[in-house]
């Protein structure tokens, strides 16, 4: 799927060959903001619809203030995000998905739908490692 995406003046992509394996690869820097444990909460929650940073706050149980912030901020520099600040008082911002942050999100939900449906697994699975690992819990 295309998806365009609006850049600033004077704008020249770089011309490369995406690698995911290569350490030099800037989509491993795409894939930590996406991946990382906040973004995929907030870009699940974005598929509902435009929200305020106060409702994605009380929605997204454990993330603080400041990591929701930053959390945002990466996603909306890389495109997934749209910021929309209402010049009122006090301040109302909304955020939502772009196109190219929709697609990502629905991707996101098919994991995370797929880790809800197989916890019991999972754990099964980490209770009898721990068992027979004598050491403890591995993190």
């Amino acid at each position: 799927m295309n998806v365009s995406v609006e850049v600033g003046p004077g704008f020249e992509p770089p011309s490369l060959v995406a690698d995911v394996f290569d350490a030099n690869c800037p989509t491993r820097t795409v894939l930590d903001n996406v991946t990382s444990r906040w973004a995929v909460l907030v870009l699940w929650a974005l598929l509902d619809g435009t929200q305020r940073f106060s409702d994605l706050r009380r929605r997204i149980g454990g993330v603080s203030e400041k990591m929701l912030a930053q959390t945002l901020q990466r996603l909306e520099r890389d495109g997934f995000v749209h910021r929309l600040a209402h010049p009122v008082i006090p301040p109302h911002v909304d955020y939502s998905l772009t196109p190219l942050g929709e697609t990502a999100a629905r991707q996101i939900a098919g994991l995370t739908s797929w880790i809800e449906g197989q916890l019991t697994t999972v754990l099964a699975a980490r209770a009898t490692y721990d068992s027979e690992h004598a050491a403890g819990p591995v993190r």
